[in-house]
């Protein structure tokens, strides 16, 4: 699935522990990029050589997808699009710069809370070594 108007309603079927394989893939499937093309390329380059990577591994992987973020008593405020949603169940929020900042966290935290997806990773390719950090609401 693949598209800037995907709108993706997350999975709530799958166990943590198989979230956590899930994480593991997409951190292999990183690593593994970003030991090839090293840092240096606009964010879009990784975020398309993540994709191809995860679908390769066997992953669903949705690119510039659209989720629904809504006010707390349950109106939608907006559709949104995310830089990737893996399996349906981990949005992804890709950087490539030197290092990530307190924005960047809040900004996949703000993701996951008003779309009602649990779990996030912030992945940054833009440093020399690759960083990547998981996030559960």
């Amino acid at each position: 699935m693949e598209g800037k108007h995907s709108l993706i309603v997350p999975r709530m079927d799958l166990a943590d522990g198989k979230v956590l394989k899930i994480c593991d893939v997409i951190r292999e499937a990183g690593f593994g990029l970003h030991r090839y093309l090293g840092p240096g390329f606009r964010e879009k380059v990784y975020e398309r050589g993540l994709a191809h990577r995860c679908r390769k591994a066997g992953l669903e992987v949705c690119l510039q997808p659209s989720v629904r973020v809504f006010d707390e008593d349950g109106t939608e405020l907006i559709e949104e699009s995310m830089d990737l949603i893996v399996e349906r169940v981990i949005v992804i929020e890709l950087k490539a710069v030197q290092e990530t900042s307190n924005a960047d966290i809040a900004q996949l935290l703000g993701y996951l809370k008003a779309s009602h997806f649990r779990h996030g990773l912030l992945i940054n390719f833009g440093a020399p070594t690759f960083a990547i950090k998981k996030y559960v609401l």
